[in-house]
């Protein structure tokens, strides 16, 4: 947790400022008794209209002095602690845009929402309550001590009882709870991803009146988070009264003995009446430390949490020695890779797979589900390392690249096609932010996608729902071709990304396609065979496997997963070739 407070540095004159002026609203605070003990013996004991004027005086002045201590101190440990959060925050989300698809494997998106929430609130709220109560707290328990036996001795020796049974208190309060925020959190987590998964596939639910079930699964995780929330809140109440009980104790305590000194003249009025509010100061402040420390070991839940993604190294790394160059041929070879998402501990979704794509080529995949197709071309990219072997591009290992350098010499268009909330425009230039409009339009021409957002209302400047709601699966896959093109890029490539695009459409697609990718480098993940009987090379995956590779005219002599495919989609038998 102490690492995260490296992040007050830049923040250190408002997170200076709000303790001291604490201390001053607490020097403030441990004059009023002795003032009050004053006008007391010395005024209203005596009769001394004047010096109970003058003490008046004194102590509203005090009062005041105080009020702008903690207002100041209000104001400034609350910039320290939002500016505090808000850097945090920051480093967070960038630290998660470093990570590999296998990092953010290990990591829920429910479990990311709630560190980048709550969890940065839970320590935003400790960072504020340490520059505030947990500077006045101590002090004025300190300070009250001191008073308190300057005042009398013999009184503070009940002091000296009862400190430390609120101190045996609060260690056995933290003790219990400490456990449980732990997992408070986990099953903020739990109903996060409920949440996330629910609102997302909302259309899914209410297609397939699954109203009920979705109901019962939130409230599952909700009564869990809740059962244990309840369970940590009454352990934390139990420390209320138990403190209470031991200040209210001690108060009978100190009437009872100082009041018979009192009695017999032996002990000023006015001492025993600000003896007695320096013990209920004392009494407070410590069970506001013991409240500070509760709300310390969530934070501390919190920061682990928070630390655990800071500190997480991401799985894909720049190497030592750059690549600069860029692709000029676009040649792939995939050399005995194989790959597996969690090394050592799964069975590898690729196995030895080596084949060679020429510059210029077009290579299609297909295979049935599961097969890894999407696998195989998420490697070229580095979205995953491969476990064994080597892809080389143009002869170089593609771990020898600039990641960024990589990346944008590839052009991917993915599985789901992800829109983001904005402009059709800003949406196709997304991977090039300064594309004129006049690349945009070529590219959403070459993706069969200019005519329908030419029919929309604002056109290209049509604001898109969340994740491209207000289009439909044809429109979005297009903008996201589209975008991939946009970039010119030295590979393309396509994962099943028009299964949602008419035949017509598609095969004006995919003469645009052959003309622009000329001389570059295309792969092709499809399910139809009507989509890949042109391409230059097919590769046949089964099992993570590399069965059989050829052209169409080929594959139907030879391979029989491909003429059952055929077979499944066009209802005939396999034409001779001969």
């Amino acid at each position: 947790m102490l690492k995260l407070f490296r992040y007050l540095r830049p923040h250190w004159a408002a997170a200076l400022l709000a303790p001291l002026l604490m201390l001053l609203e607490v020097a403030m605070d441990l004059l009023q008794p002795i003032l009050m003990a004053s006008i007391i013996d010395k005024g209203v004991m005596q009769n001394d209209l004047s010096h109970i004027q003058r003490s008046g005086l004194i102590m509203v002045s005090a009062a005041i002095i105080g009020l702008i201590g903690g207002v100041g101190c209000t104001i400034f440990s609350s910039i320290a602690s939002q500016r505090f959060g808000a850097d945090v925050r920051r480093d967070l989300f960038r630290k998660v845009q470093t990570l590999s698809f296998r990092n953010l494997d290990e990591f829920s998106t429910g479990s990311l929402i709630t560190r980048l929430t709550n969890d940065i609130v839970q320590i935003q709220t400790m960072v504020q309550m340490l520059l505030r109560i947990f500077v006045r707290s101590p002090f004025l328990a300190i300070g009250s001590i001191i008073m308190a036996v300057i005042i009398s001795p013999k009184l503070a020796i009940i002091l000296a009882m009862a400190v430390p049974l609120l101190f045996i208190v609060m260690f056995m309060l933290i003790r219990a709870t400490l456990p449980l925020f732990s997992v408070i959190q986990q099953k903020l987590d739990k109903v996060n991803t409920v949440l996330k998964e629910n609102f997302a596939g909302i259309r899914v639910s209410k297609a397939f009146v699954r109203r009920e079930y979705e109901n019962k699964r939130f409230n599952s995780a909700n009564s869990d988070f809740t059962q244990v929330s309840v369970k940590t809140q009454r352990i934390v109440a139990v420390n209320m009264p138990i403190l209470t009980m031991i200040l209210n104790i001690s108060i009978v305590a100190v009437l009872w003995f100082g009041g018979k000194d009192a009695i017999n003249g032996s002990f000023e009025v006015g001492s025993l009446v600000a003896f007695i509010n320096y013990v209920t100061q004392v009494l407070f402040s410590v069970s506001s430390v013991a409240m500070m420390l509760v709300r310390i070991s969530t934070a501390k839940v919190s920061a682990d949490r928070i630390q655990e993604v800071l500190s997480a190294e991401p799985d894909i790394k720049a190497p030592s020695k750059l690549q600069q160059n860029t692709l000029h041929q676009g040649k792939i070879e995939f050399d005995q890779v194989t790959f597996s998402y969690q090394s050592g501990t799964l069975q590898p979704v690729l196995h030895g797979l080596s084949f060679t794509a020429e510059p210029g080529q077009t290579i299609a995949i297909m295979g049935a589900t599961g097969a890894g197709k999407s696998s195989l071309v998420s490697l070229i990219p580095r979205l995953y390392d491969v476990t064994e072997g080597q892809i080389l591009l143009d002869g170089t290992d593609v771990r020898s690249f600039d990641l960024s350098t990589l990346r944008g010499m590839i052009g991917m268009v993915l599985q789901e096609s992800i829109l983001f909330t904005g402009s059709i425009r800003d949406n196709i230039r997304y991977g090039k932010p300064d594309a004129a409009d006049e690349e945009v339009i070529a590219a959403a021409k070459a993706a069969q996608a200019h005519d329908f957002i030419m029919g929309m209302p604002e056109g290209y400047d049509t604001e898109l729902g969340q994740r491209g709601i207000n289009l439909s699966g044809g429109q979005k896959q297009r903008i996201a071709i589209a975008r991939a093109l946009l970039l010119k890029p030295s590979i393309l490539i396509l994962d099943d990304s028009t299964s949602a695009i008419d035949t017509g459409t598609e095969a004006r697609l995919q003469h645009e396609l052959g003309q622009l990718m000329k001389g570059r480098t295309c792969l092709l993940i499809a399910q139809r065979i009507s989509s890949v009987m042109d391409a230059d090379k097919i590769l046949i995956l089964d099992e993570g496997r590399l069965v059989a590779e050829g052209t169409h005219q080929e594959l139907l002599a030879s391979c029989e997963i491909y003429q059952d495919i055929y077979i499944s989609q066009f209802g005939r038998e396999v034409p001779s070739y001969g």
